[in-house]
């Protein structure tokens, strides 16, 4: 089942509607994604992290999941 990076786009959007959000990837399985959000003033890497991969509502979830691997950018605006 492949996945577009503009779907996960979409899907991390949905947790993060004024977020800046960059996906980069073509190949239907590996990404990387840059999420920048105010949200995440004051949290650790770790709970940003935990909060995006939250969004993308299980595409990541085991050989089912329709993204292998996300290397995952987070952070608050300076």
């Amino acid at each position: 089942m492949a996945i577009t990076a503009q779907e996960i786009e979409d899907l991390i959007r949905g947790s993060f509607p004024k977020a800046r959000i960059e996906v980069q990837g073509d190949d239907g399985a590996h990404f990387a994604a840059l999420v920048e959000d105010e949200s995440f003033r004051g949290m650790n890497r770790v709970q940003q992290q935990r909060a995006v991969y939250a969004a993308l509502k299980g595409a990541m979830d085991g050989p089912s999941g329709a993204v292998h691997a996300l290397a995952l950018t987070t952070r608050a605006p300076e």
